[in-house]
């Protein structure tokens, strides 16, 4: 079959449809939960048309996990380029469609013990790294005794909202991804860092 025929396209797209079915299914139910059968039926194929394009569930779970690297490496880029404060949340916020399935599957993917999750979270780790840098250059910051510890300690609040967004939600009433909510978190994540838990709320 030669390249650029409408049968390489059709075989791309369905290809590209299962694994965002199975990118869904897996952030939903983890990736032991959901078979190849259900990824399929989701999907709109066969279990042999799955089979075929990505030779088993771990060839398709390795086929996601490197779509999701790649999103949040376009993430990362485009938040570093517009001058993004550092957030994980924020640039995510920003830069994925609502409903998208990346930051149910992303906690997945940091704490399995992967290739894939670990050059993410390096990634990640830069961006707070930079930024950290920045605050302290423009003089917002100040570095600590130790900026890598600090960096990373910056990095781990803000995926906490990214990973339990969903419980988040549940108890104070707000997406912490949407608008609103960022609003509501970026003004107490402010006041903590910039006065402690003892900060009295008049002084804001």
């Amino acid at each position: 079959m030669r390249a650029g025929s409408s049968e390489m396209a059709e075989d791309r797209t369905s290809r590209a449809v299962v694994r965002d079915e199975a990118l869904r299914l897996f952030a939903e139910r983890g990736v032991e939960g959901v078979s190849v059968r259900q990824v399929a039926a989701a999907a709109g194929v066969s279990p042999g048309l799955v089979v075929h394009h990505f030779g088993s569930k771990e060839g398709l779970r390795e086929e996601v996990d490197r779509y999701v690297v790649a999103v949040f490496e376009k993430v990362l880029k485009e938040a570093v380029a517009g001058g993004s404060s550092g957030s994980v949340a924020e640039a995510m916020a920003g830069q994925l469609p609502e409903g998208s399935a990346v930051p149910g599957y992303l906690s997945r993917l940091l704490t399995a013990d992967g290739e894939a999750g670990r050059a993410l979270f390096r990634g990640l780790f830069e961006l707070s790294r930079q930024a950290l840098a920045g605050m302290v250059e423009s003089g917002m910051a100040t570095p600590g005794r130790d900026p890598l510890v600090r960096a990373a300690f910056l990095l781990v609040n803000d995926l906490a909202v990214v990973l339990l967004r969903r419980r988040i939600q549940e108890v104070i009433g707000v997406d912490p991804l949407s608008a609103a909510g960022l609003e509501r978190w970026g003004d107490e994540v402010l006041a903590v860092y910039g006065g402690g838990l003892r900060e009295r709320e008049e002084t804001r």
